[in-house]
C-alpha cells in the first residue's frame, strides 16, 4: 500500500523533453552565435548532468521500491509468525525463514528447521 506522499513528485518524462527541447535551442543558439563557443559547451554540458540525474533518479527509485516490498513482506512474515505462535502451529518460525530464504538472508534447505 503506498502513501502519495511517498510517490515522485517530478515527472521524469517531462523533464527529459524539456532537457531535450533546451539542447535543441541551444544547438540553435550555437549555430547563429558561434563566437560564444565556450558559453555554449559549457551549458551543453550542464544540460547533459540533467540525463545522468534521470537515470540515477529512476534507479534509486527502484531500488526504494524494492526495499520497500521487501519490508513489507517480513512485516507479514512476523505478523503470520506470531500469530502461528499464538495459535500454537508446530513450526511458528516457518514463516519468518521462508521469507529470509526468498530474500537471500538464509541459505537454501532446511537449515533452522525445527
Amino acid at each position: 500500500m503506498s502513501d502519495s506522499s511517498e510517490q515522485l513528485k517530478i515527472d521524469l518524462q517531462e523533464v527529459r523533453a524539456r532537457n531535450l527541447t533546451a539542447r535543441e535551442i541551444l544547438s540553435a543558439l550555437s549555430d547563429a552565435m558561434p563566437s560564444a563557443g565556450d558559453l555554449w559547451l559549457r551549458l551543453n554540458s550542464a544540460l547533459g548532468d540533467i540525463s545522468a540525474l534521470i537515470s540515477e533518479t529512476t534507479r534509486l527509485v527502484a531500488a526504494l521500491a524494492k526495499v520497500r516490498r521487501d519490508r513489507a513482506n517480513l512485516v507479514a512474515a512476523g505478523r503470520a509468525t506470531l500469530n502461528a505462535a499464538h495459535d500454537a502451529e508446530p513450526d511458528p518460525l516457518y514463516y519468518l525463514r521462508d521469507e529470509l530464504r526468498a530474500q537471500g538472508h538464509l541459505p537454501p534447505g532446511p537449515w533452522g528447521r525445527s
